[in-house]
């Protein structure tokens, strides 16, 4: 018998091996996927539309069953906002950021905040001016950022801002068309300027965030360097309700699992959404008693910055 010939020698080659650990590959990606989407609110559906590439090759994708081309990932890193690279984790980091990235990752939320504020701190990219001057709402659609920001605008005398607003200002059109005609990146970066363009014109202010802002780095840091944020907490129940009662299920449109995909985001944005300088429960009080608690840890947050 030939060399070429020869059966070869023990036990088969597990196929996790024989396909070089593809599979597992294919898992992490899908579940990268998955979370970027969750992160950005987007169903599947939306994905879809956005990226051009279909709702089943979606679902294989994130099942890590699709052997998607770059091509095709790249569309739906695209339509996400996201860097390609952070789904593939492609390219040689520096040694030194791969070891600081190997330590952050095995860190909790909580100490993750504190390991920002001490790098932010120690390298001296701490915030700018009278940062509780102004006074930023975070927090998904339904927490009450619009009912309690025009509240305690009106309490303090400073403007009241929505972001969605000065978005559609931005953009020279509504936030409906920008999703449509342009997708999700352009109203990344129209959500950017606009932020840029409101903290050079208003050092007092009251602004109602969209809730997928901490999605995006880069302006989720200048919101919390540039102003006292307050994450709005609710129940997904409660926010399902009350955007519901507003009449707008986007980005939950036509999904026949709307809860599923609710609880999903908020999990994923838990860490981020913790960042707020304060947390305050919208579920178990009233919109007085909530309005009460933020003037209250306001004035407790300017007392400790004189």
């Amino acid at each position: 018998m030939e060399a070429s010939q020869r059966p070869p020698i023990g036990p088969p080659m597990p196929e996790s091996r024989q396909n070089g650990g593809l599979d597992a590959y294919l898992a992490g990606l899908g579940e990268r996927v998955r979370a970027a989407r969750a992160r950005r609110g987007m169903s599947r559906k939306v994905l879809s539309r956005a990226s051009g590439v279909s709702e089943r090759y979606l679902a294989q994708l994130e099942a890590g069953k699709g052997n998607i081309s770059i091509g095709l990932l790249r569309k739906v890193a695209e339509a996400m906002s996201v860097p390609l690279g952070d789904l593939v984790r492609e390219g040689e980091r520096p040694v030194d950021l791969t070891l600081l990235i190997r330590k952050l990752e095995r860190l909790q939320p909580d100490e993750l905040a504190q390991a920002n504020s001490l790098l932010t701190e120690t390298l001296g990219l701490g915030e700018s001016g009278r940062r509780i001057d102004r006074v930023a709402l975070i927090g998904l659609r339904g927490a009450g950022k619009t009912t309690l920001g025009a509240a305690l605008a009106r309490r303090s005398g400073a403007p009241f801002i929505e972001m969605a607003r000065e978005i559609e200002r931005t953009a020279g059109m509504s936030v409906d068309q920008i999703f449509d005609l342009s997708g999700q990146a352009a109203y990344r970066r129209y959500e950017r300027r606009a932020l840029e363009d409101v903290l050079a014109a208003h050092p007092e202010c009251v602004i109602a965030a969209g809730g997928s802002i901490v999605s995006e780095p880069e302006t989720y840091e200048m919101l919390l360097r540039e102003c006292f944020t307050v994450w709005l907490r609710a129940t997904p129940e409660d926010h399902m309700r009350r955007v519901r009662e507003q009449g707008d299920t986007r980005p939950m449109e036509n999904s026949g699992e709307a809860m599923a995909d609710l609880k999903r985001i908020l999990e994923t944005r838990n860490a981020l959404y913790t960042r707020a300088d304060v947390v305050l429960d919208t579920s178990s009080r009233s919109v007085e008693a909530t309005l009460n608690a933020l003037g209250l840890a306001l004035s407790d947050a300017r007392r400790k910055s004189e």
